[in-house]
């Protein structure tokens, strides 16, 4: 019972720092980083919200599945393996080390933002059936 009350502690927890997050953040990228958050969680429908490293996250079955962020010019999701981030560069998005960067100036590529989510889930899969 006690993990139970603890997990919603933290779910609580992590709303609030979600909360304090996005309303620091000026109107356009809150819009936009709300978009991306909706269209991570469409790719995860049983994700929980979580918040790590002072940033927003999504987890699936107590694992993180993805980080995101707003930055002045643009938005970041974390962490990509190589594959990943090479179809991030096919597809001519900006990309460092494990991460993706989505400018503010364009629309958010939500088939390509979906299909990396997928790509990590199918990771976790693969790990945990190793």
């Amino acid at each position: 019972m006690a993990s139970t009350s603890s997990s919603k502690k933290d779910a609580s927890k992590a709303k609030s720092q979600l909360r304090g997050y996005f309303a620091k953040l000026p109107p356009r990228s809150r819009t936009r980083l709300n978009k991306l958050r909706a269209t991570i969680k469409s790719a995860v429908p049983r994700g929980v919200d979580g918040y790590s490293y002072g940033i927003p996250s999504l987890k699936l079955d107590g694992q993180t599945v993805v980080w995101y962020a707003a930055w002045k010019e643009h938005l970041s999701l974390y962490p990509l393996n190589a594959t990943d981030r090479e179809m991030a560069k096919r597809a001519g998005y900006k990309t460092a080390k494990s991460t993706i960067q989505f400018p503010m100036a364009e629309p958010l590529p939500v088939s390509l933002v979906k299909r990396l989510v997928k790509s990590r889930i199918a990771e976790f899969r693969k790990q945990a059936k190793s």
